[in-house]
């Protein structure tokens, strides 16, 4: 699968409807986004299962904001809606492989509890 350009119209419809998504914040002047650009299209070929999208932080600056991104290239996981990771840096292809099975092999049960839990201890 290609990788999808999420912007602010579509992103809730693309992350919200997927079990699982790769965020790849990114910008076409930053040296390291562009290494790392083949690497995350070569991974979107070989996972026809997971959604990767890609935000343009030029173009994209509201959606930049709203995850915090201070750092490009940063690499965001989301899993059943829950974001599962979210670094900056470029991974080399092997890490990146390593990252989508461990988000793979979560226990998204456990995560919703843990997410409750601590929602329950705030309020």
């Amino acid at each position: 699968m290609a990788t999808v350009e999420l912007t602010t119209k579509n992103f809730d419809e693309v992350v919200g409807g997927s079990d699982m998504v790769l965020v790849d914040f990114w910008a076409s002047w930053c040296g390291p986004c562009r290494q790392f650009g083949p690497v995350y299209d070569k991974s979107s070929e070989k996972h026809g299962d997971i959604v990767f999208g890609k935000v343009d932080t030029e173009a994209q600056q509201e959606l930049a904001a709203t995850f915090q991104v201070r750092s490009i290239p940063t690499l965001m996981i989301v899993r059943d809606g829950i974001v599962l990771y979210a670094q900056p840096g470029a991974l080399p292809e092997s890490a990146l492989e390593d990252l989508i099975e461990q988000a793979r092999k979560v226990d998204m049960d456990e995560v919703r509890k843990e997410a409750e839990a601590q929602q329950a201890a705030a309020e």
